[in-house]
Order: structure tokens, then sequence, then C-alpha cells
């Protein structure tokens, strides 16, 4: 009930930010002179200032002589809840507006984004962000805290929360000053609890540092070809198979006769009833599942590809166009490709490494990886690829992650950081340089979460 009733605050704050500043815009096109409330601090003051007036809530004494008096005004409740709680609520709103304003203005590329609107209880995913702030030496968010022991978290005006996850590196990075707590954020989806902790960590340790790569490194573009019969198909500009990946999970049509049976339960269900929102819930959570499995699989794909090849081109697929297609939709979204694609990119980044996407209407699968002659367009049952010019033939898949591999050899320079990890050849943990880090820098290991050692 605790971290509801915070999630519940947090909403309110936003809502009523939100009221009070289209309040001052409706005033101010009255002809009105009126302060708008509009960054992130503006919005704190005016909230503040809003919640111990009169307007947010009276309470009042009777006497026994029947006179009733205003004892005190402001919200009742706001002593019941962390005041950053509503002070984060306010800073998300204050850069939601920032957002429509550059986007309107044009300094914001991509999507036009909307005027930031209320947040429905029904609707929105229960969430709020906690700072963390340092008094007398004690900072106010502690992970695995002496009293409560190493799987905890403790929040400020919330207490001790019991985690699943393991925090032996994240305790250990905080304890020798590696690492400095920034923000907590409490969320909740599909019933279940998670705790996101936000941290400023120390820069990368010194076996992630190599010199740059010679002109002679045979190391170059590995193309990714991303399907259906094979998730992920992988090859170098010579024509040589680095990874393929098939018969995916396939999670969403494994739990494709469970969803349907939950979301039935549902309908069937009166609106607004007790019994319809535990139905909701259930179906939440198996969307959830599906969800998590779809990740994970993604998650080990491409760790082993940024683990083992420092120079990785996929192809910029138009997914949204592709969905289009009523027979394939479904195994499309099952299979995750933008999901896949976006990993791939940030843990390359990560790591130091490239990650490069070639033009949505390069002609990988149509052309020719021997002569570069582009071919007649190929239906999804044909799976060899024939060159009628030069009489080439090889996998489809394979032909497709060559052409890739090889726009990228020609199209981008072949540059790395000197700051960066060199190659792994071992996908596995703990595999890499042996150089130990020096005192102050942040360990390889430090960046994951370690599930089944002790603490």
């Amino acid at each position: 009930m605790v971290l509801v009733r915070h999630t519940g605050a947090a909403r309110f704050a936003f809502n009523q930010c939100l009221a009070l500043v289209k309040d001052a815009l409706d005033a101010r096109h009255r002809g009105g002179s009126v302060v708008v409330p509009w960054s992130g601090f503006d919005l704190i003051n005016a909230f503040n200032s809003w919640k111990v007036s009169a307007q947010a809530g009276r309470r009042f004494v009777v006497d026994s002589a029947g006179s009733a008096e205003i004892a005190a005004t402001g919200l009742s409740w706001r002593a019941q809840v962390c005041q950053q709680v509503c002070e984060e609520a306010a800073v998300d709103l204050g850069r939601a507006l920032t957002a429509w304003a550059d986007s309107r203005s044009g300094k914001r590329p991509g999507r036009r984004v909307g005027f930031p609107t209320f947040k429905r209880k029904s609707r929105t995913q229960p969430s709020f962000r906690i700072r963390c702030k340092t008094k007398a030496g004690r900072a106010s968010i502690r992970v695995g805290d002496p009293m409560a022991g190493p799987r905890s978290i403790c929040l400020p005006r919330i207490g001790v929360l019991r985690v699943r996850e393991d925090t032996r590196r994240l305790r250990r990075m905080i304890r020798m000053g590696r690492a400095h707590i920034r923000y907590a954020t409490v969320s909740c989806r599909a019933g279940r609890w998670t705790v996101t902790v936000t941290v400023e960590a120390a820069d990368l340790h010194p076996a992630r540092q190599h010199p740059p790569r010679p002109d002679a490194d045979d190391g170059g573009w590995v193309g990714i070809d991303r399907g259906l019969a094979a998730l992920v198909v992988a090859a170098d500009t010579t024509g040589r198979q680095r990874l393929r990946v098939t018969d995916p999970p396939r999670p969403l049509r494994a739990a494709l006769p469970r969803l349907r049976r939950l979301s039935r339960q549902v309908t069937r269900k009166q609106r607004g009833s007790r019994n319809r929102a535990e139905a909701v819930t259930r179906l939440a959570r198996a969307h959830h599942r599906v969800a998590h499995v779809r990740r994970h699989f993604l998650h080990k794909v491409a760790n082993q590809l940024v683990k083992t090849h420092d120079r990785l081109a996929l192809e910029d697929l138009y997914t949204a166009g592709l969905l289009r297609n009523r027979r394939l939709a479904a195994a499309i979204s099952d299979a995750g490709w933008a999901d896949l694609a976006r990993i791939i990119g940030y843990k390359q980044r990560w790591r130091g490494g490239q990650a490069i996407r070639a033009p949505r209407w390069y002609p990988s699968t149509r052309m020719c990886s021997a002569c570069r002659i582009i071919g007649p367009a190929l239906p999804l049952s044909v799976r060899v690829f024939r060159c009628d010019e030069c009489g080439h033939t090889a996998d489809r898949d394979v032909n497709a992650a060559v052409n890739l591999a090889v726009w990228a050899e020609q199209h981008h320079a072949q540059t790395r950081d000197p700051e960066a990890r060199g190659p792994v050849t071992n996908a596995s943990r703990g595999t890499g340089s042996v150089q130990r880090p020096r005192a102050g820098a942040t360990s390889p290991d430090d960046g994951g979460t370690h599930r089944h050692g002790h603490p």
C-alpha cells in the first residue's frame, strides 16, 4: 500500500501541475499578464505553493457551540508521502512541455510531439522516482543496508524493500567510491514491482583500453541478416558464415492459446468489477512473460554477436511496413527484429564497437555477393540465391549478410576508439583481457548482475 500511495501521489502531482499550466495559459489567452510555470523548477515552486493553500483543501474544527473554524489548509495527505515524488513528477511535466515546444518550433527532430495530457489511473503505468540526497555523509537511498541485509534497498519515507536480485556488485562499486546513486525509480507492470537504480560510474578500467586497429587487421565487418526461419545469419566479406541462429523460441505463438483464453475471460467479466480487474491482471502477466522470454533470447543473441565481433552492419528494415502483411505480421512481431537491432546498437556502444545500418532500400537480398549485379526480387519460398550473370550460388541469408558487410566496408571508415575494448573470442562472462583494474576504475564485471553467487 505504501508503494501504491506514492504512485498515486506522483500521478496526482503531474495532473495538478498540468492543470496549473492550463489555467495560466487560459488566463493569458484572456488578456491577463500571468506567468506560466514551464520549467521543472517553476512547476515545483507552483505545486509547493498550491499544496499548502486553501484551494488544495481545508480542515475544519467544530467547537461545542457549533461554530466551525479552519484548522489547517492544504493537502491532508502530503506528510504521508516523500515530497521528492511530487517534485520529480513536476520535473517530468517540465520535460514534456519542453519537448512539445521544441517539436513545434522544429528544434526537436522526429515525429511530432503532442501537448501533455492528464494521466488516468487505468491507463498509466504506476511509477515514481526519488532522488538520492546525502545528509551528514549518509545517502538517502542505500543498497544492501547492514541492518536490512544484502538483498534490500532503503528508500526515504518508504523504508526497506526486499529485492530479488543480488546487489553485491553494486554495493562493491558504491563502497569503493566507483559509483554514486543518482535516482531510484519504482514501477509496477503486470503486478510486479521493479526498482531501477540509476548510478554514475567511474571511467573504464585499463583492460578496456586498447590501441587502434592496424591497417592489416583482418577482423573486418560482419553483416547481419534478420529473418523468420533463421532469426540471425552473420557473415563477413569473404562469404564465411560467422553465426546462424535457427529455431527461435517464438513465445507469442506458444502462448497464443492461453492468451486467447484469458482474453475471453476478460470480456466475460463486468466492467468495473473486481473479477474483471483480476482477469486483466492475469492477462497482463501472460503478455509480460511473453515479452520477457523474447527479450531474454534477444539479449543472448546480441551478447554473442557483440562479444565476438567489433564491427556489425545491419539493414534498416521498414518494420512498420512489413507488419502490414497479415500473413507475416504475427511472426515478425514475435521475432523482435527492431528490439534486436536496438539491443545490438547500445551494447556495441558500451563496448566501444561499431554498429551501423545500411539504407532502408539497399538491395541486399537481390544483389549477388560475387559480381555485385542486382537481380529480380526473390519470393520468400526461394532459400537459395542463384545469379543469372555469373552463376554464383549461395544461401539466401548468407548472400544478404555478405552484401551488408561489403556495403559497410565500402561506405564506412574502420576507425576505433582507442579507449574501447578489444575483441573477445569467448562469449562467456569473465573472458577478455586478464589485466586487473586499477584503484578507482570500474571493473568489466561490475556492469552486470550476478544472479547465482552469494552476497
